[in-house]
């Protein structure tokens, strides 16, 4: 047990920043959608039409949680439930693979077994580790309900939901770093049965028994396939049921039992299924910097691109739904005339759906950039320049690839937006070009400013990059339901994007966003001349 007391330690240690972040920030969002739910859908009237329209659309109920009342204790659990259980899942699976699986390929597992601890004191300390950051956020989360208002057992029951999503996926993170042998697949294996088991328990809903009264639905049996189904179906300030959560806390216990047992049966640094072999040699046209990035970054930019696509589709199709909401809600049409500045419904959407897309485009850019921080710190960028490329050549491909993930993957949105519009008014093609563009613009500032964060300070290009993420799309997508200041939305990118309006288009911040990328992709390039590598940071 001391060993396990010191692993836990040496673990708490590294992640004294980046858990407390993922933690507060899932509770501050709980708190300020309370607030956003108080202002914009203030009377139990606005509730009711709001429930009515998703209870009748099953395409929003994919991206929303199960409907169990026009309370303001029901109302803010179907809007943030399931997001809270995301950003649980999401920083158990990175946790689990962050100290287990890439323990192993920076080799520091294999010193660890040598020592008195043995092989399963690392699990077991990270099981600890798990644990402890999701009870954190259970409670955090809690005591921003409870700081609303809000009834103290949906308050707790919330907080709970979202920490026992994320103690199944703790399990599922820990189970794919014993099957798989590299961190990066654990990874992407772990966070595609996020997005499939999420979708799972939207369909699930979506296909439920709505009540008569259009404020209640009962969930399909598909969505006691999915954690997030579960977590739903607690019912937080309606029913309060506890079971679905025991459920979830049963089915984690089980995934890190698992998990466990695998770890003692199988070699240190080898993985249940075996890596797949390269080629004795590359191919000619792999010999180029931009060619090397492009290699080692196309899976993500591919599942990015898709998700751009479904984004499109989607921004076009549910242009006709949200007329609808806005024509029995105020408060909707509000927003959409603000968003379009007195311009159609249909225009509404397609901003609204393409904010979004800046934050997949941004995304897919910041991977990018991290991915080149992962080879530096593992060493095989050393390899590379070993070779006559220049650092300012090697960054450059990287940079030229994250360019080229922001126009895939907003390309595949305009593609998904014209098949949307098959039999409908194609003339709102020209406003999705627009808006498209603009929010490509928006997205080229996350990449060359995580670019500048790479050459300067290489350690903070990963958490910081991503954290600039998450402020853009808290301020970009939810600064107006928040209630906060325009300037203060406005400093997101995604925000001063181009935009259509009613007589034309708003070029916004259109200068800023392109002198931003200019300098910052220019300066990044330039400072590389004189940095060195630094594996170690």
């Amino acid at each position: 047990m001391r060993a396990v007391r010191i692993l836990l330690g040496q673990r708490l240690r590294r992640d004294r920043r980046q858990v407390p972040a993922w933690v507060v920030g899932t509770a501050l969002l709980a708190l300020l959608s309370y607030v956003g739910v108080s202002q914009t859908y203030g009377t139990e009237s606005d509730r009711v039409a709001l429930l009515a329209t998703a209870v009748a659309n099953p395409v929003i109920m994919l991206f929303r949680g199960l409907p169990s009342g026009a309370g303001e204790g029901p109302f803010v659990a179907f809007l943030i439930l399931p997001f809270l259980a995301m950003l649980a899942a999401f920083m158990s699976t990175f946790l689990a693979v962050r100290h287990t699986r890439a323990e192993e390929e920076q080799g520091r597992a294999e010193l660890i077994s040598a020592t008195p601890a043995g092989r399963i004191a690392p699990t077991t300390a990270t099981i600890a580790h798990g644990v402890l950051a999701n009870v954190a956020l259970a409670v955090l989360s809690a005591l921003a309900l409870l700081a609303c208002g809000l009834p103290a057992a949906g308050s707790w029951l919330t907080g709970a939901a979202a920490a026992t999503v994320g103690l199944v996926f703790l399990g599922v993170g820990l189970v794919a770093a014993q099957v798989l042998s590299t961190a990066r697949a654990a990874n992407a294996l772990a966070v595609w049965l996020v997005l499939l088991t999420y979708l799972i328990g939207g369909i699930g809903n979506a296909l439920g028994t709505p009540g008569a009264d259009l404020q209640r639905i009962e969930s399909s049996g598909l969505a006691w396939l999915s954690p997030f189904g579960w977590s739903e179906n607690a019912r937080p300030f309606a029913d309060d049921d506890v079971r679905p959560v025991l459920l979830a806390l049963l089915v984690g216990g089980l995934l890190v039992a698992a998990s466990v047992v695998l770890a003692t049966h199988r070699d240190l640094g080898e993985g249940f299924v075996a890596a797949r072999a390269g080629r004795p040699s590359a191919r000619p046209a792999l010999s180029t910097p931009v060619a090397l990035a492009w290699r080692l970054t196309w899976p993500a930019i591919a599942g990015w691109a898709a998700g751009g696509l479904v984004t499109g589709l989607l921004a076009t199709r549910l242009s006709a739904a949200l007329a609808d909401a806005a024509s029995d809600l105020p408060s909707v049409q509000a927003i959409l005339d603000a968003l379009t500045r007195d311009g159609s419904l249909a225009q509404g959407a397609i901003v609204i759906f393409f904010t979004m897309l800046g934050i997949l485009a941004a995304c897919a850019a910041v991977q990018v950039i991290c991915r080149a921080r992962q080879e530096e710190a593992r060493g095989t960028a050393e390899a590379v320049l070993s070779t006559p490329t220049g650092r300012v050549g090697w960054l450059g491909g990287y940079l030229a690839v994250g360019f080229a993930a922001i126009l895939l993957v907003v390309a595949a949105a305009v593609a998904g937006a014209a098949l949307g519009l098959i039999g409908g008014d194609m003339s709102l093609l020209g406003d999705v070009l627009v808006t498209g563009g603009g929010q490509a613009a928006a997205a080229s500032v996350f990449l060359v400013v995580t670019a500048l964060v790479f050459v300067l300070a290489p350690r903070l290009t990963i958490p910081l990059g991503w954290t600039l993420v998450m402020l853009g799309m808290i301020l970009g997508l939810f600064g107006a339901l928040f209630g906060f200041p325009d300037a203060v939305v406005h400093l997101a990118p995604i925000a001063d994007a181009p935009t259509v309006t009613g007589d034309g288009v708003d070029p916004q911040g259109l200068g800023w966003l392109l002198a931003t990328t200019v300098v910052g992709g220019g300066g990044a390039l330039g400072l590389m001349r004189r940095r060195e590598l630094a594996p170690a940071g």
